[in-house]
């Protein structure tokens, strides 16, 4: 193995199809129109020295390194900022560019330290690489004089010395080493879009600063790398690099955070990550990252993690260290006890969204398979359940229709239920580019989120719509589409059902659907509203990007097709730029769905009751399938505390912390007679658990991961697992100790046995992964290299499908005793319930889970800044310190879920969607009021959850007889 060397082109590639014909260095090149002479260089193999350029951001021309003779042309121009064009005969190399070139990198080094050998970035520093490529011997204008080197002058203070900024917790600035080539500067703005970074000062004087002059940590940085990734000495390092050295390996990998899918260089020393590198030619993120998946990994080695299976009689008693093979026996033992004091039925399996295909098939296999029936259930759940049904119902198939690549041809987007640069960073940061590239962009959402109005991006219309009012502002954005006569009738004639058509506009055209007789309940201005309608219908390609807050709703299965609706009558379906694309909210809750994770679907979203899809199974796995639905995780709950479900196997979820109304979920876990929990660290559902099998991380495992774009990425093994064993090998051995003839040596047999079951993936195997990087399904027969684009010339359920969303207010609503609505998301710096974040120096931006309230609330009562508050509902209380915020609007207050301390679920209620029984997470009636401190719940709980994890030592143990 060695470290993959991306080649940097140094200026972005050129899109245009015509093509020019020049000469370089006597080789004749033929390049795109509009290609610069280095890149075009590059191409020809001609490496021509740079130091501010690289292809990441725009051309800058500042360093002077990269010039070139062009034949008919006076002067040295820069090959970065100079095109190409027809016949153009260009030298690289002359006697009077190397004297050029050799007293520029005098100037430079002339005012930068001598330290190579102890530099963190020796043997990866640009520019001592260029010294080198440039013949520098000697620096004829010496090292003393006015300089940003040293800390002392004469014997002074050397007033243009500034000491290195180590505030961040990743990485370090060093203002002595940085060379002013503006790449950080440029790489902000150009590929993050955050502009945290300028240059301040003039001439001798200027200087990389984060914000007006702040440290990295209090500026607007968001950590994402971008500039450290940019910065071609060692004035931006990782502090992973300064502490173990430069990496001597690297292994292609997928993120194991959001559904975005980030691709990554895991650069290694050995067995150790020296740090996780954004890969260029990765189709969901293109070279980027967020301060995740760049510099998020620590959990992996962190002291918490549980490495040895453990096993207890009563949830009360310590834990108890037992081998693999007696916590399988035992396992198999209890199951196989339960099942015969209360039947088949009685236990049951959750799939994790986090663990990868592979092994979330495996699972589900095991239910169906092993304990005989389809008590299968996964996080999706709570999620992303009612996008698989609404899309299902209107285009025929449960995914989203474009790739991320998409929204760079898009002129307008619509955002509703999505806050991406908390939850998905790093398609925010491709759609804020395009944004300011000049598409448009309507936000639907309670809150004023940063896109609403960012660094040079601004929203044309922010609809900020009373929590629980999705369905009705979407009919009435479609009632201006159809009375005004915005429709696409000839995409709809020829692509959808035009009778369901009729009925639909019809249904969406009366007077109580207009955005007049809806903005008094749904708090939106009818002219916002109809200029926003107006804008998605007119204004060329349309797209709809929506996340958590359209789907986590009583009413989230019919936003979805309100959705599909306004999408198909507006022709925005079916090319790129336009479509319909759900930000999944983990890294693999597509790939968990597509695997067959719910209790009425088989891989591939075929219902379990079809005779000929169980057959396939059947003579597969040499069994008889049931032909019934099993249990939703809230049918398992309930039934555990009415006494008929007694077990349960869960990977990789934590759903005391996670699913709504902890209470109830305390119940149903208490009411079992065998928890298995499977997972990394001692989760909270772990406290009620009465065995736990070990984890293994991303970078410990071989597999796949499909993002939300429907995009199967590999996952590739970079260590070896602390457990001693990858998640798909706990599941193989358990059904193994069930009685079940399984043998698989390699994930690629897993994916060899989906891809013969399930249609979508039928030529999805590790060679086409190896070949193609990544492959978005459907990958068939029919599409043999993925597809991109879905519905490109027809639906795939034959016409679009048009369906009346009738709007029906929640059950869950304010009144005197809780006249405040909460709703719910994600913060950037942690993920979901914060097991692998909270473990990393992520905390240093979100120590804790805060309430943002509007100030009018928070003035009514006599809450403060940080103040500690009391969170109360039906359902229950907690505290939490408040944050006084205009984000929210007057009558709604907000919050996250990543701690558990705060067990913000004891609030949420058990409400869910009407055709998917996901929780209504973002619409609970609260009130606020003055606290000194945590409830006394939380007090209970934690002490609860302190007994709990206890653990008997080793030394401890008496020997076995």
């Amino acid at each position: 193995m060695a470290l993959i060397q991306e080649i940097d082109y140094g200026t972005p590639a050129s899109e245009a199809e015509k093509t020019v014909r020049l000469v370089i260095d006597g080789n004749t090149i033929e390049v795109p129109e509009g290609t610069s002479v280095m890149r075009a260089s590059m191409e020809a193999g001609i490496q021509v020295p740079k130091l501010c350029a690289t292809d990441m951001v725009d051309a800058f021309g500042s360093c002077r390194l990269c010039l070139v003779e062009i034949e008919g042309r006076n002067g040295t121009p820069a090959s970065c900022t100079t095109p190409v064009s027809e016949g153009m005969v260009v030298h690289t190399q002359t006697g009077r560019l190397k004297d050029i070139r050799r007293g520029v990198m005098e100037l430079y080094i002339s005012d930068h330290p001598l330290d190579c050998l102890t530099c963190a970035a020796n043997g990866d520093c640009e520019l001592q690489d260029m010294a080198g490529a440039v013949g520098l011997r000697d620096v004829r204008y010496g090292y003393e004089g006015e300089n940003h080197v040293k800390p002392r002058q004469n014997g002074e203070a050397n007033p243009r010395y500034m000491p290195k900024d180590e505030s961040n917790p990743y990485f370090t600035y060093d203002p002595a080493k940085c060379i002013v080539c503006s790449r950080c500067v440029r790489a902000c703005e150009e590929v993050q879009g955050t502009f945290a970074l300028t240059i301040e000062g003039r001439g001798f004087e200027s200087r990389v600063s984060p914000g007006m002059h702040e440290s990295f940590m209090n500026s607007e940085c968001v950590s994402c790398g971008a500039c450290v990734q940019a910065c071609p000495t060692a004035t931006l390092q990782e502090k992973s690099v300064i502490e173990i050295g430069q990496p001597e390996h690297s292994v292609v990998t997928t993120c194991a955070y959001c559904g975005v899918g980030c691709s990554f260089k895991a650069e290694m020393r050995g067995e150790e990550v020296v740090r996780m590198v954004p890969w260029k030619d990765g189709k969901a993120n293109r070279g980027h990252s967020c301060v995740k998946g760049r510099f998020a990994w620590g959990y992996t080695t962190h002291q918490d993690r549980i490495l040895n299976p453990m096993v207890r009689e009563k949830i009360t008693d310590p834990w108890r260290e037992v081998s693999w093979d007696e916590a399988f026996a035992h396992v198999a033992k209890e199951f196989r006890r339960l099942q015969f004091q209360h039947g088949r039925g009685a236990i049951g399996g959750i799939t994790s969204s986090r663990c990868t295909n592979e092994e979330t098939f495996l699972v589900q296999k095991l239910v169906r398979a092993g304990f005989g029936n389809n008590n299968v259930d996964t996080c999706a759940r709570v999620c992303h359940s009612p996008t698989g049904y609404g899309l299902g119902k209107a285009f025929g198939t449960s995914a989203g229709t474009q790739d991320f690549d998409s929204v760079e041809h898009t002129d307008v987007v619509i955002l509703i239920g999505a806050n991406p640069t908390d939850g998905h960073p790093v398609f925010a940061s491709r759609l804020k580019k395009r944004l300011r590239a000049g598409a448009k962009l309507i936000v639907i959402d309670p809150r004023r989120i940063d896109l609403v109005r960012s660094a040079h991006v601004e929203a044309s219309h922010h609809l900020p719509l009373k929590p629980g009012t999705n369905v009705a502002v979407l009919t009435a954005l479609a009632h201006v589409i159809v009375t005004e006569g915005l429709f696409d009738e000839a995409f709809i004639r020829e692509r959808c059902d035009w009778s369901e058509f009729e009925d639909w506009a019809s249904f969406v055209a009366e007077p109580e659907n207009s955005p007049e007789a809806t903005e008094a309940y749904t708090g939106v201005p009818a002219e916002e509203l109809r200029g926003a309608a107006r804008l998605y219908a007119r204004g060329g390609n349309g797209a709809i990007y929506y996340g958590l807050g359209v789907t986590e709703h009583s009413q989230g299965s019919t936003t979805v097709m309100a959705i599909a609706n306004l999408a198909m009558a507006t022709g925005n379906i079916g090319r790129p730029g336009v479509g319909v694309n759900p930000l999944r909210g983990q890294n693999n809750v597509q790939g968990a769905c597509d695997m067959g994770s719910f209790p009425h679907e088989l891989p591939g979203y075929r219902h379990i009751s079809g005779d000929e899809v169980r057959d396939v199974f059947e003579k597969l796995w040499g069994v008889e399938l049931d032909p019934e639905p099993g249990l939703r995780i809230n049918n398992m709950l309930d039934a555990a505390v009415h006494g008929t479900f007694r077990g349960i196997y869960i990977q990789g979820e934590d759903i005391l912390q996670s699913d709504p109304d902890t209470k109830h979920v305390k119940a149903g876990l208490e009411a079992m007679e065998c928890v298995v929990v499977h997972d990394l660290f001692l989760n909270e559902t772990a406290n009620f658990a009465h065995v736990f099998l070990p984890g293994s991380t991303f970078l410990e495992k071989d597999g796949t991961f499909t993002n939300a774009e429907r995009r199967i990425n590999r996952v590739r093994k970079v260590m070896t697992p602390k457990n001693g064993l990858a998640d798909w090998e706990v599941t193989l051995k358990l059904a193994q100790a069930m009685g079940l003839d399984w043998d698989y040596n390699h994930p690629s047999e897993i994916m060899d046995e989906i891809a013969a079951t399930t249609p979508s993936f039928a030529n999805v195997t590790y060679q086409l992964l190896e070949e193609k990087g990544s492959v978005q399904w459907p990958c068939n027969d029919a599409n043999p290299e993925g597809t991109p684009v879905m519905h490109l010339d027809g639906f795939v359920r034959g016409k679009g499908k048009f369906i009346r969303t009738e709007y029906v207010a929640t059950d869950e609503r304010s009144g005197p005793r809780f006249p405040l609505l909460l709703t719910t998301g994600r913060i950037l710096s942690q993920y979901n319930v914060g097991a692998q974040t909270r473990r990393t120096e992520n905390v240093a931006w979100h120590a804790e889970d805060r309430l943002e309230i509007h100030p009018h609330d928070a003035e009514q009562r006599g809450v403060h800044q940080d103040d500690w508050v009391k969170l109360s509902s039906r359902s229950g209380e907690t505290a939490l310190r408040a944050t006084i915020t205009e984000r929210v609007a007057p009558g709604v207050v907000y919050t996250t879920f990543h701690h558990p301390g705060t067990q913000a679920n004891v609030i949420t209620t058990d409400y869910t969607d009407w055709a998917t029984s996901c929780p209504e997470y973002k619409v609970t009636a609260v009130q606020v009021t003055p606290s000194n401190g945590p409830t006394d719940w939380q007090q209970e709980y934690e002490a609860h959850a302190e007994k709990s994890r206890r653990i008997i030592s080793v030394d401890t143990l008496e020997p076995a007889e």
